[in-house]
């Protein structure tokens, strides 16, 4: 049974979830949108990892350990993939949030101060270029029957067309496609936006007195 003492506590967790994430002044509606709508296209492919996989619903697909060290479990490293994947794609939220211009309190020994400008706009435009290449360069190999590599696609390669399940795979990862263009797009809103406003309130250079005639 719930308590009414959960109920505030509910409501106020949700109105500080809000305010942490609401989109600050400047920040158009399709910015926020697409910053919110970013955790949401890496979301299918955790679920798609974790159910077929931790929890080995329709044969574990694609379950090879590839490159994981034999201490870690898969079904452990996928959880963590899972969720490491959906942080990063959080933090998208932060181009157009407060957080994303000034260190919130839980931040040690910076909590109140201005995030600097530049720092964002490198380690974003950085990201989106990573993610863009990755995903375009793995369409591209997965298209020509290989790996990134060069050697032949496994036996078990989950992303096929020939089975519900191959299409399912794909349906999940489709969406990785628009990460990185869409970062890269709230990249270039947030600088222009940070920038521009720097720009205003910089002081500006008193103009000097021209000799009268």
């Amino acid at each position: 049974m719930q308590t009414t003492t959960d109920r505030p506590t509910a409501g106020r967790l949700r109105t500080a979830w809000r305010a942490a994430n609401a989109p600050v002044a400047g920040v158009p509606r399709w910015a926020a949108v697409t910053a919110h709508l970013v955790p949401l296209l890496v979301l299918p492919s955790g679920i798609w990892r974790i159910v077929t996989v931790t929890f080995n619903v329709g044969g574990g697909a694609g379950k090879g350990s590839g490159e994981v060290p034999a201490w870690l479990p898969i079904e452990l490293y996928v959880v963590l993939l899972s969720v490491l994947s959906e942080l990063l794609a959080f933090s998208a939220v932060g181009l157009v949030a407060r957080w994303g211009e000034v260190f919130p309190r839980w931040t040690p020994g910076l909590a109140g101060r201005r995030v600097p400008p530049a720092l964002v706009i490198i380690v974003a435009s950085a990201g989106a270029a990573i993610l863009t290449v990755v995903w375009t360069v793995g369409a591209v190999a997965v298209g020509r029957g290989t790996t990134v590599q060069g050697d032949p696609l496994p036996a078990d390669f989950p992303l096929r067309t020939d089975t519900w399940d191959g299409l399912l795979a794909i349906g999940a990862y489709a969406p990785l496609y628009a990460w990185g263009p869409a970062l890269a797009v709230l990249t270039v809103h947030y600088a222009r936006r940070r920038l521009n406003r720097a720009h205003r309130a910089a002081p500006r250079r008193a103009r000097p007195d021209l000799p009268r005639a």
